[in-house]
């Protein structure tokens, strides 16, 4: 047992000092802590141009139909001036020109907006909307219906938001999210697929390195090849471990000092306000999901909705099947760096033991939608595909018992993988220079068990 520690020792020393390790220990943090904050800022940032749009309205029907705004104007001019903007548009200062040339409601496809430069979203958003807004009234006062406008200012002021209530046990209840569980879902199960590959790989270019420089002959006179190939494992899985870690708790200590920093209230950023009134003119289904996040800039109410998905517990989870995941494969990875040579005669093999890491990624995107599914519950049971799957399925409130039962065979899985890669890796680490196959594995497998 002290020969596996020296080994975790060496491997563990040898990489977290390494510059790269140090480099995506600082740099990986400052990446998620950007995807939490730089939305929020983003968000929070006010366009303060005023832009002009000149119209051209050859049929004089819309004047004065399209409103000025805090930052768009509109400039209504006679229907010669056309040519004359259009020659000097650069000079003339307008941000844009809408020419109409027939009536739109026979003709929709009369209006055309011109400018020299790509045109926000924004505003062409506003000018349609306005222009569609007058059109619907226009057709409705066809209709001739008493009271229309009163009628209408009331269906339009119909909205609906339906929060999530999420209920404990005994009784208690939480604000919870939806879009959150979504998104807490997805980057568990992604970053169990990554750690697991990247590591994984690590072992198998480890172990292929060794046996290159034929170090590994030198090494294997002191130790056993079982316990080189599970200190070697172990080794890395402190470095992935420690690296996890550290990118968990710098991420919190940098969002924490941005919302001491830039919002200290918990509140979203002065003007945000005025940004979402004016962008229910211009965009409304934009201007509705800003609204629907201003209580998403209070730090508190995010918390609060954090801890409604149990972090500790979904943090513990994640460390046990991304450790399982990782060891599983690991071995399987130290097998194929065993057994082969030369880079290039990975493929062969590592296309088997890619291929379930893979899958598991796919259904884990489906996950989501319905974490209680026949084939999330089968994948997240198999051990080859639970450490990605279940990693998904848990924001969703997985029962105990398949919890239990998916960390069970996740065990016993590594417990045969190990085996089974531990009789091909002490052969095939003192092969050199023989093309090997998959015939050729299965007679190392069964000599390693004489």
């Amino acid at each position: 047992m002290s020969k596996i520690s020296l080994i975790i020792e060496r491997e563990y020393l040898s990489r977290v000092r390494k510059k790269s390790f140090i480099i995506m220990s600082i740099l990986g943090p400052v990446l998620f802590a950007a995807m939490m904050v730089v939305p929020a800022w983003l968000a929070s940032m006010e366009d303060d141009e005023v832009k002009t749009i000149a119209v051209i309205d050859h049929t004089n029907l819309y004047s004065g139909q399209i409103e000025n705004t805090e930052l768009l104007k509109f400039d209504f001019l006679d229907e010669g001036s056309e040519e004359e903007v259009r020659t000097n548009f650069k000079e003339s200062g307008y941000y844009a020109y809408l020419v109409i040339q027939d009536n739109l409601l026979e003709n929709p496809e009369a209006i055309r907006l011109y400018s020299d430069a790509q045109i926000t979203m924004d505003a062409k958003g506003y000018v349609q909307r306005s222009l569609r807004d007058h059109l619907k009234n226009q057709k409705l006062q066809t209709y001739e219906m008493e009271g229309l406008e009163s009628i209408l200012s009331e269906i339009n002021q119909i909205n609906i938001e339906i929060p999530t209530v999420k209920i404990g046990e005994d009784g208690s209840e939480k604000q919870s999210s939806a879009e959150l569980t979504m998104f807490v879902s997805m980057a568990f199960a992604f970053l169990s697929y990554m750690f697991i590959f990247i590591y994984g790989t690590q072992v198998m270019r480890g172990v292929m390195e060794e046996k290159t420089s034929r170090i590994v002959e030198v090494i294997v006179s002191s130790v056993k090849p079982f316990q080189l190939m599970m200190g070697k494992i172990l080794g890395i899985a402190m470095v992935a471990l420690t690296q996890i870690l550290l990118w968990v708790v710098l991420t919190i200590l940098i969002v924490t000092g941005v919302k001491a920093a830039f919002f200290p209230d918990s509140e979203m950023p002065s003007g945000t306000q005025a940004q979402i009134e004016m962008m229910q003119d211009q965009n409304p289904e934009a201007a509705e999901q800003i609204a629907s996040m201003e209580d998403g800039f209070n730090f508190n109410k995010i918390l609060e909705m954090v801890n409604s998905l149990e972090p500790l517990k979904t943090l513990l989870l994640f460390i046990f099947y991304f450790f399982g995941g990782y060891l599983l494969y690991s071995a399987l990875f130290a097998a194929v760096g065993g057994a082969i040579d030369h880079e290039s005669d990975q493929q062969q093999f590592m296309l088997p033991v890619t291929i379930p890491i893979i899958i598991s990624l796919y259904v884990a995107m489906m996950t989501f939608r319905n974490p209680g599914s026949d084939v999330a519950f089968w994948f997240s049971m198999i051990p080859f595909t639970s450490p990605i799957v279940m990693m998904a399925r848990i924001p969703f409130d997985v029962p105990l018992w398949e919890l239990l039962l998916s960390m069970a065979l996740l065990i016993g899985g590594f417990i045969a993988t190990t085996w089974f890669a531990g009789k091909i890796y002490r052969v095939g680490i003192l092969m050199y220079g023989k093309k090997v196959d998959y015939k050729e594995l299965w007679k190392w497998f069964r000599y390693s068990g004489d």
